[in-house]
Formats: C-alpha cells, sequence, structure tokens
C-alpha cells in the first residue's frame, strides 16, 4: 500500500477484535484509517481517524440485518464520491442518488414478500441445507445469504460466484438441496440463466431472486421465484439481500430455532 491509501474498519458493534487489530496496524504504518460502526463510542469510533455511524438502532438479535444494510448503502455513498471526485458524471452521479431515495419504498415492497417467502420456507423445511449463488455485486450477498442460514438455522449453507458452478461445485446438485440464484434482469441476466438451466437439467430445486423480465424467462425453470424492485445494478444487492434474511428466518422458525438468540453465537467477537 502507498501512503495515500484510505483504509475502512467495518463492525457493526465497533468492538471486533481481528478488525480492531487491523486498524490498529494500519494507523501504526501511517494509513488514514476511517471507522464504520453502528455503535456510538465504541473502540473502532473512537481510535479511527474519522468515519461514518450507520445509524441503523441496535441489533436486537445476534444475527446482524439492518447494520447490513446499512453498510452498504454507506458503502455505495462512498463510492459515489470518490466516483464524483474523478470520472463519475453529474449525470450518472444524479441517477445514483435518484435510485439510493427510492431504495426505502423499494425496501418496503420487498418486505411485503414475507408471507410468500415464508411459504417457500415450509417447502423446504426438511432440506439439510442450500447453496446460494450470485455474480459481481451479488456474489457477496450470496455469501451473506449462506451465512445468516448457517447463523440462525443451523443447516450446511454454502455460497458461490455463480461462474465457479462448473469448476466442482455441481458435484453437490442433487434433488434434496435447494440452490439460491441471485440473478437480477442486469447484464449478466443470461449467464445466471444458464447456470440455473444447468442445476435444473440435474434436477437441483432452483430458489430464483430475480426482476423485471427475469421473471417471465425463469418462469417454469425455477422452482420458485421471489420477484424484487428494479434497481441500479450496484444497488441491487441492498434489495436482493433482504429475500434472504427472511427466508433463513421463517426457515428457522419452521425449525424451531430461537432467531434472537442462535447457539454457540456472540454478539461482540471479541478474541481472534
Amino acid at each position: 500500500m502507498t501512503s495515500d491509501t484510505l483504509v475502512l474498519a467495518i463492525s457493526q458493534s465497533g468492538e471486533t477484535a481481528d478488525t480492531l487489530g487491523a486498524m490498529r496496524e494500519s494507523r501504526r504504518k501511517g494509513y488514514r484509517t476511517l471507522g464504520i460502526c453502528n455503535n456510538v463510542a465504541s473502540t473502532i469510533a473512537r481510535e479511527s481517524d474519522g468515519g461514518v455511524y450507520m445509524h441503523a438502532g441496535p441489533e436486537i438479535g445476534v444475527a446482524a440485518t439492518k447494520s447490513f444494510t446499512s453498510q452498504l448503502v454507506i458503502l455505495s455513498l462512498i463510492g459515489l464520491l470518490l466516483g464524483r471526485m474523478r470520472h463519475l458524471s453529474t449525470a450518472e452521479g444524479s441517477q445514483m442518488i435518484e435510485a439510493l431515495e427510492a431504495l426505502p419504498d423499494q425496501i418496503e415492497d420487498v418486505l411485503k414478500l414475507t408471507d410468500e417467502i415464508k411459504e417457500i420456507a415450509k417447502k423446504y423445511v426438511e432440506s439439510n441445507g442450500m447453496l446460494f449463488f450470485g455474480r459481481q455485486f451479488n456474489f457477496p450477498i450470496a455469501l451473506e445469504g449462506a451465512l445468516k442460514l448457517k447463523e440462525i438455522t443451523y443447516l450446511f449453507a454454502d455460497g458461490h460466484p455463480s461462474a465457479e458452478l462448473k469448476h466442482g461445485i455441481i458435484a453437490l446438485v442433487r434433488p434434496d438441496l435447494p440452490s439460491v440464484f441471485i440473478a437480477p434482469d442486469d447484464a449478466v441476466f443470461s449467464k445466471n440463466l444458464n447456470n440455473i438451466e444447468q442445476v435444473k437439467a440435474r434436477k437441483g430445486p432452483i430458489i430464483a431472486v430475480t426482476s423485471g423480465r427475469g421473471v417471465k424467462r425463469l418462469n417454469g425453470i425455477a422452482n420458485d421465484i421471489i420477484e424484487i424492485p428494479a434497481a441500479h445494478d450496484c444497488l441491487t444487492p441492498i434489495l436482493s439481500v433482504i429475500p434472504l434474511q427472511l427466508l433463513a428466518y421463517h426457515l428457522a422458525v419452521e425449525l424451531g430455532r430461537d432467531v434472537d438468540k442462535p447457539r454457540n453465537l456472540a454478539k461482540s467477537v471479541t478474541v481472534e
């Protein structure tokens, strides 16, 4: 890293031990280090050179949800700021702002899908786990979906880039292991569709999170379709993560798990 490198330390609690250790090492080496955290006056907030509070409100459950969404929004705004400082045009910046301002209403629409997602959870309650797939912006969301399922249902779950399906992961596909694909109507939809068809050909159940024309194109291919509102490609993850969180929640409830206090988990990771 160079002397003009900016380091961002992201933590819901502001006390995460490994993140705090990395932040201290970053500052020791002279890099400007900013904190993004939810807990006011936490250690990361005090020791960083500056930063942003999420203001998401207290996370009651151990498995973070709304703070994750807040992190995505904050990072989108930082990306927009850096883009405008460089090559992003005023028009493109305005489009992004408009898309961000539309998110609250769009999130409300996604939350209204909870009963639909509950029925999907009931359908797969006997499954031993799930696979999650996403491309580009939505690959990290596949990881988050898998993490939430593991944390509160205690089932096997794994997140992968959709492009790596044929690089070994396809060996796991079977009729009793559902695959969740994040496949919005975007520039890589056709590639996601190809992956979905590969899983379908091997009799793997498919839950698709999609938008726009994706609903029609997946009809008859995916076993279950969850439609989210269309959004800017960069902001789609903010909407696509919510159905995955709801899916984990409803599945955990169906299995009789304590969704707020999952076994073996701590609210703040204070050891490395």
